[in-house]
Protein backbone atom coordinates (compact mmCIF):
# COMPACT_ATOMS: atom_id res chain seq x y z
CA UNK A 1 0.00 0.00 0.00
CA UNK A 2 1.40 3.39 -0.99
CA UNK A 3 0.85 6.68 0.80
CA UNK A 4 -1.35 7.82 -2.07
CA UNK A 5 -3.60 4.75 -1.91
CA UNK A 6 -3.88 5.22 1.86
CA UNK A 7 -4.97 8.85 1.43
CA UNK A 8 -7.45 7.92 -1.30
CA UNK A 9 -8.79 5.05 0.79
CA UNK A 10 -9.33 7.27 3.83
CA UNK A 11 -11.26 9.81 1.78
CA UNK A 12 -13.42 7.04 0.28
CA UNK A 13 -14.03 5.46 3.69
CA UNK A 14 -15.11 8.86 5.03
CA UNK A 15 -17.89 9.06 2.43
CA UNK A 16 -18.87 5.46 3.17
CA UNK A 17 -19.08 6.33 6.88
CA UNK A 18 -21.28 9.33 6.01
CA UNK A 19 -23.68 7.07 4.05
CA UNK A 20 -23.72 4.42 6.80
CA UNK A 21 -24.46 7.09 9.39
CA UNK A 22 -27.32 8.55 7.34
CA UNK A 23 -28.75 5.05 6.81
CA UNK A 24 -28.33 4.09 10.48
CA UNK A 25 -29.83 7.27 11.96
CA UNK A 26 -32.67 7.52 9.42
CA UNK A 27 -33.59 3.88 10.00
CA UNK A 28 -33.39 4.42 13.75
CA UNK A 29 -35.78 7.39 13.57
CA UNK A 30 -38.11 5.41 11.27
CA UNK A 31 -38.40 2.53 13.76
CA UNK A 32 -39.10 4.97 16.59
CA UNK A 33 -41.72 6.61 14.36
CA UNK A 34 -43.49 3.29 13.89
CA UNK A 35 -43.85 3.08 17.66
CA UNK A 36 -45.11 6.64 18.03
CA UNK A 37 -46.94 8.69 15.40
CA UNK A 38 -45.62 8.29 11.89
CA UNK A 39 -42.70 6.29 10.57
CA UNK A 40 -42.44 8.44 7.44
CA UNK A 41 -42.42 11.71 9.39
CA UNK A 42 -39.73 10.47 11.75
CA UNK A 43 -37.76 9.14 8.75
CA UNK A 44 -37.70 12.63 7.23
CA UNK A 45 -36.61 14.07 10.58
CA UNK A 46 -33.87 11.45 10.73
CA UNK A 47 -32.69 12.33 7.22
CA UNK A 48 -32.52 16.04 8.01
CA UNK A 49 -30.75 15.41 11.31
CA UNK A 50 -28.23 12.96 9.83
CA UNK A 51 -27.41 15.26 6.89
CA UNK A 52 -26.89 18.18 9.25
CA UNK A 53 -24.70 16.03 11.51
CA UNK A 54 -22.51 14.82 8.64
CA UNK A 55 -21.96 18.36 7.35
CA UNK A 56 -21.22 19.59 10.86
CA UNK A 57 -18.82 16.71 11.55
CA UNK A 58 -16.87 17.47 8.38
CA UNK A 59 -16.40 21.18 8.99
CA UNK A 60 -16.40 21.38 12.79
CA UNK A 61 -15.20 17.97 14.03
CA UNK A 62 -11.87 19.37 15.25
CA UNK A 63 -13.56 22.10 17.32
CA UNK A 64 -16.08 19.63 18.75
CA UNK A 65 -13.33 17.17 19.72
CA UNK A 66 -11.12 19.86 21.28
CA UNK A 67 -14.08 21.23 23.23
CA UNK A 68 -15.06 17.75 24.46
CA UNK A 69 -11.58 17.05 25.88
CA UNK A 70 -11.13 20.53 27.39
CA UNK A 71 -8.10 21.52 25.29
CA UNK A 72 -6.70 25.05 25.02
CA UNK A 73 -4.14 26.61 22.63
CA UNK A 74 -0.45 26.01 23.38
CA UNK A 75 1.82 29.04 23.19
CA UNK A 76 5.46 28.86 22.10
CA UNK A 77 6.58 30.66 25.26
CA UNK A 78 4.95 28.18 27.65
CA UNK A 79 5.48 24.97 25.65
CA UNK A 80 8.73 25.69 23.80
CA UNK A 81 9.78 22.08 23.08
CA UNK A 82 6.28 21.11 21.93
CA UNK A 83 6.11 24.08 19.59
CA UNK A 84 9.61 23.85 18.12
CA UNK A 85 9.48 20.06 17.65
CA UNK A 86 6.16 20.36 15.81
CA UNK A 87 7.58 23.22 13.74
CA UNK A 88 10.71 21.31 12.75
CA UNK A 89 8.96 18.02 12.07
CA UNK A 90 6.32 19.77 9.93
CA UNK A 91 9.09 21.24 7.77
CA UNK A 92 10.66 17.80 7.41
CA UNK A 93 7.31 16.28 6.44
CA UNK A 94 6.49 19.07 3.98
CA UNK A 95 3.28 19.86 5.84
CA UNK A 96 1.80 23.15 7.08
CA UNK A 97 2.45 23.80 10.74
CA UNK A 98 -0.58 22.38 12.62
CA UNK A 99 -2.27 24.30 15.41
CA UNK A 100 -1.11 23.11 18.82
CA UNK A 101 -3.37 22.49 21.81
CA UNK A 102 -2.81 21.22 25.34
CA UNK A 103 -5.00 19.34 27.81
CA UNK A 104 -4.27 20.03 31.47
CA UNK A 105 -4.15 16.42 32.62
CA UNK A 106 -1.44 14.28 34.24
CA UNK A 107 -2.25 11.29 32.00
CA UNK A 108 0.31 11.23 29.13
CA UNK A 109 -1.32 11.10 25.70
CA UNK A 110 -1.68 12.93 22.39
CA UNK A 111 -3.80 12.97 19.25
CA UNK A 112 -4.28 14.78 15.95
CA UNK A 113 -7.57 16.02 14.54
CA UNK A 114 -8.94 18.13 11.69
CA UNK A 115 -10.20 17.53 8.16
CA UNK A 116 -6.98 18.01 6.15
CA UNK A 117 -3.35 19.14 6.57
CA UNK A 118 -4.36 22.80 6.20
CA UNK A 119 -6.85 22.53 9.07
CA UNK A 120 -4.93 20.13 11.32
CA UNK A 121 -4.45 20.19 15.07
CA UNK A 122 -2.06 18.28 17.32
CA UNK A 123 -3.07 18.09 20.95
CA UNK A 124 -0.98 16.76 23.85
CA UNK A 125 -1.57 16.47 27.57
CA UNK A 126 0.62 18.27 30.08
CA UNK A 127 1.40 14.83 31.48
CA UNK A 128 2.93 13.78 28.15
CA UNK A 129 4.99 16.96 27.80
CA UNK A 130 6.36 16.56 31.33
CA UNK A 131 7.64 12.96 31.05
CA UNK A 132 9.06 12.79 27.50
CA UNK A 133 12.47 14.03 26.49
CA UNK A 134 12.88 15.85 23.19
CA UNK A 135 13.76 12.74 21.19
CA UNK A 136 10.70 10.87 22.47
CA UNK A 137 8.49 13.88 21.81
CA UNK A 138 9.79 13.97 18.24
CA UNK A 139 8.63 10.38 17.82
CA UNK A 140 5.12 11.20 19.05
CA UNK A 141 4.85 14.33 16.89
CA UNK A 142 6.11 12.40 13.83
CA UNK A 143 3.43 9.77 14.49
CA UNK A 144 0.69 12.40 14.67
CA UNK A 145 1.99 14.20 11.56
CA UNK A 146 1.76 10.88 9.72
CA UNK A 147 -1.92 10.70 10.68
CA UNK A 148 -2.32 14.19 9.26
CA UNK A 149 -0.44 13.42 6.05
CA UNK A 150 -2.41 10.18 5.51
CA UNK A 151 -5.76 11.92 6.13
CA UNK A 152 -6.39 9.57 9.04
CA UNK A 153 -7.49 12.68 10.95
CA UNK A 154 -10.41 13.24 8.57
CA UNK A 155 -11.78 9.75 9.02
CA UNK A 156 -11.08 9.51 12.76
CA UNK A 157 -12.48 12.95 13.61
CA UNK A 158 -15.66 12.42 11.60
CA UNK A 159 -16.22 9.00 13.16
CA UNK A 160 -15.64 10.44 16.63
CA UNK A 161 -18.37 13.05 16.23
CA UNK A 162 -20.85 10.73 14.48
CA UNK A 163 -20.43 7.87 16.96
CA UNK A 164 -20.96 10.30 19.82
CA UNK A 165 -24.05 11.67 18.08
CA UNK A 166 -25.56 8.21 17.66
CA UNK A 167 -24.95 7.38 21.31
CA UNK A 168 -26.48 10.65 22.52
CA UNK A 169 -29.56 10.38 20.30
CA UNK A 170 -30.13 6.76 21.28
CA UNK A 171 -29.79 7.55 24.99
CA UNK A 172 -32.05 10.62 24.74
CA UNK A 173 -34.83 8.75 22.92
CA UNK A 174 -34.69 5.79 25.27
CA UNK A 175 -34.97 8.06 28.29
CA UNK A 176 -37.80 10.01 26.63
CA UNK A 177 -39.76 6.83 25.95
CA UNK A 178 -39.12 5.52 29.45
CA UNK A 179 -40.32 8.72 31.11
CA UNK A 180 -43.12 9.45 28.67
CA UNK A 181 -41.45 12.19 26.65
CA UNK A 182 -42.16 10.26 23.46
CA UNK A 183 -45.76 9.09 23.44
CA UNK A 184 -47.23 6.16 21.60
CA UNK A 185 -50.17 6.45 19.29
CA UNK A 186 -53.64 6.32 20.82
CA UNK A 187 -54.32 2.86 22.21
CA UNK A 188 -57.56 2.73 20.17
CA UNK A 189 -55.51 2.90 16.94
CA UNK A 190 -54.59 -0.36 15.29
CA UNK A 191 -50.85 -0.18 14.92
CA UNK A 192 -47.58 -1.75 15.97
CA UNK A 193 -47.33 0.54 18.96
CA UNK A 194 -49.81 -1.67 20.88
CA UNK A 195 -47.83 -4.86 20.28
CA UNK A 196 -45.61 -5.76 23.29
CA UNK A 197 -43.29 -7.71 20.96
CA UNK A 198 -42.79 -4.57 18.91
CA UNK A 199 -41.91 -2.66 22.09
CA UNK A 200 -39.24 -5.29 22.81
CA UNK A 201 -37.96 -4.82 19.26
CA UNK A 202 -37.73 -1.07 19.83
CA UNK A 203 -35.66 -1.61 22.98
CA UNK A 204 -33.35 -3.97 21.09
CA UNK A 205 -32.88 -1.32 18.39
CA UNK A 206 -31.98 1.23 21.06
CA UNK A 207 -29.33 -1.14 22.40
CA UNK A 208 -27.92 -2.33 19.08
CA UNK A 209 -27.67 1.05 17.30
CA UNK A 210 -24.84 2.53 19.42
CA UNK A 211 -23.07 -0.86 19.39
CA UNK A 212 -23.10 -0.87 15.58
CA UNK A 213 -21.76 2.69 15.58
CA UNK A 214 -18.96 1.63 17.94
CA UNK A 215 -18.06 -1.35 15.75
CA UNK A 216 -17.74 1.03 12.79
CA UNK A 217 -15.41 3.12 14.94
CA UNK A 218 -13.28 0.09 15.86
CA UNK A 219 -13.08 -1.07 12.26
CA UNK A 220 -11.04 1.98 11.25
CA UNK A 221 -8.97 2.44 14.41
CA UNK A 222 -6.35 -0.28 14.72
CA UNK A 223 -4.57 -0.82 11.41
CA UNK A 224 -3.84 2.88 10.91
CA UNK A 225 -1.76 3.01 14.12
CA UNK A 226 0.80 0.56 12.72
CA UNK A 227 1.05 2.59 9.51
CA UNK A 228 1.45 5.87 11.43
CA UNK A 229 4.16 4.26 13.58
CA UNK A 230 6.06 3.20 10.45
CA UNK A 231 5.58 6.51 8.64
CA UNK A 232 6.53 8.44 11.78
CA UNK A 233 9.70 6.38 12.21
CA UNK A 234 10.60 7.04 8.57
CA UNK A 235 10.04 10.76 9.05
CA UNK A 236 11.92 10.96 12.34
CA UNK A 237 14.64 8.40 11.47
CA UNK A 238 14.47 7.31 15.11
CA UNK A 239 11.92 4.51 15.70
CA UNK A 240 13.37 3.82 19.16
CA UNK A 241 12.33 7.32 20.27
CA UNK A 242 8.67 6.53 19.61
CA UNK A 243 9.11 3.07 21.17
CA UNK A 244 10.41 4.62 24.40
CA UNK A 245 7.55 7.14 24.36
CA UNK A 246 4.97 4.37 23.98
CA UNK A 247 6.57 2.51 26.89
CA UNK A 248 6.36 5.55 29.15
CA UNK A 249 2.76 6.28 28.16
CA UNK A 250 1.63 2.67 28.64
CA UNK A 251 3.33 2.35 32.04
CA UNK A 252 1.62 5.44 33.42
CA UNK A 253 -1.39 4.57 35.58
CA UNK A 254 -3.38 7.79 35.17
CA UNK A 255 -6.62 7.74 33.17
CA UNK A 256 -7.43 10.75 31.01
CA UNK A 257 -10.45 12.26 32.75
CA UNK A 258 -11.87 14.12 29.72
CA UNK A 259 -11.66 11.21 27.26
CA UNK A 260 -14.86 9.49 26.11
CA UNK A 261 -15.59 6.27 24.25
CA UNK A 262 -16.28 8.28 21.09
CA UNK A 263 -12.86 10.02 21.18
CA UNK A 264 -10.70 7.17 22.54
CA UNK A 265 -9.61 6.00 19.08
CA UNK A 266 -8.05 9.40 18.32
CA UNK A 267 -5.27 9.09 20.91
CA UNK A 268 -1.86 7.56 20.32
CA UNK A 269 -2.69 5.03 23.08
CA UNK A 270 -6.02 4.05 24.58
CA UNK A 271 -6.73 6.76 27.20
CA UNK A 272 -8.63 4.23 29.33
CA UNK A 273 -5.59 1.93 29.43
CA UNK A 274 -5.61 -1.54 27.96
CA UNK A 275 -7.52 -4.34 29.59
CA UNK A 276 -5.84 -7.22 31.40
CA UNK A 277 -4.45 -9.98 29.29
CA UNK A 278 -6.89 -12.80 28.78
CA UNK A 279 -9.97 -10.61 28.86
CA UNK A 280 -11.18 -11.28 25.33
CA UNK A 281 -14.16 -8.93 25.66
CA UNK A 282 -12.02 -5.90 26.51
CA UNK A 283 -9.61 -6.89 23.76
CA UNK A 284 -12.45 -7.09 21.25
CA UNK A 285 -13.56 -3.53 22.01
CA UNK A 286 -10.06 -2.08 22.34
CA UNK A 287 -9.58 0.88 20.01
CA UNK A 288 -5.82 0.29 19.59
CA UNK A 289 -3.53 -2.61 18.68
CA UNK A 290 -1.45 -4.13 21.54
CA UNK A 291 1.22 -1.67 22.66
CA UNK A 292 3.76 -4.47 23.15
CA UNK A 293 3.43 -5.41 19.49
CA UNK A 294 3.84 -1.81 18.34
CA UNK A 295 6.98 -1.42 20.48
CA UNK A 296 8.41 -4.72 19.21
CA UNK A 297 7.94 -3.68 15.58
CA UNK A 298 9.49 -0.25 16.20
CA UNK A 299 12.52 -1.73 17.95
CA UNK A 300 12.97 -4.13 15.05
CA UNK A 301 13.21 -1.34 12.45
Amino acid sequence: MTIYSQISGNKTRTWVIFLLFIFLVSGFFYVVGLYTYSGSEYFVIGLIFSFASTIGSYFFSDRIVLLSVGAHPASKEEYFDFYTVAENMSLSAGLPMPKLYVIDDSSPNAFATGRDPKHAVICATTGLLSILNRGELEGVIAHELSHIKNYDILLASVVSVLVGTVALVSDWMMRSMWWGGIRRRDDNDRDNGNNPLFLIFIVIVFIITPIVATLIQLAISRKREFLADADGALLNRNPKGLARALEKISQDKHVLSTATTSTAHLFILNPFKEGKKGNWLLGLFNTHPPTEERIRILRGM
